[in-house]
């Protein structure tokens, strides 16, 4: 069995509502799930994960300071989160306001952690992640859910060669 992270950062609890979305996906495609907020997530959650998900609301462009310290204190595990599965969410208030470089964040230190990063099934957008504009509509969560269900189904395959 593969054990997926999902930490996030939110503050008006769109993100959380999401978070708890990609969290039942990947537990529905059998992965173990240990879903907690970045500021609580620890370098221990990072190396017993075998897929990392993070989810951020657009801050300026860009992930809110909570995400970038878990960003931040993740170098701690340099080297020790190569082909691990990585993978993106996030909210925001606008149409335009930024959602695709906040994802493009959290998979750039993905990508300097050497993991393999996956983006949203096809079914959604297959696009850097799943991105929703405000609170969360079923069709947002089923996009979670499909998104936690293609990193756990990933994980699996890596973890299994």
């Amino acid at each position: 069995m593969v054990q997926i992270l999902v930490s996030y950062s939110s503050r008006s609890g769109n993100t959380e509502k999401l978070a708890r979305a990609v969290a039942r996906g990947a537990e529905q495609a059998g992965a173990r799930v240990v879903c907690k907020r970045a500021s609580d997530t620890t370098k221990e959650d990072l190396l017993a994960a075998d897929g990392i998900i993070l989810g951020s609301p657009v801050y300026f462009g860009t992930v809110t300071a909570e995400m970038k310290d878990l960003i931040d204190r993740s170098v701690g595990a340099r080297r020790k989160l190569r082909n691990k599965v990585g993978a993106a969410f996030t909210t925001g208030g606008h149409h335009t306001g930024g959602k695709e470089t906040t994802l493009l964040s959290m998979l750039m230190a993905f990508l300097i952690h050497e993991m393999v990063v996956v983006g949203d099934p096809i079914e959604t957008g297959g696009h850097y992640g799943v991105a929703c504009l405000g609170a969360p509509s079923a069709d947002d969560e089923r996009a979670g859910e499909l998104l936690g269900a293609r990193v756990a189904d990933v994980a699996r395959r890596l973890k299994a060669a």
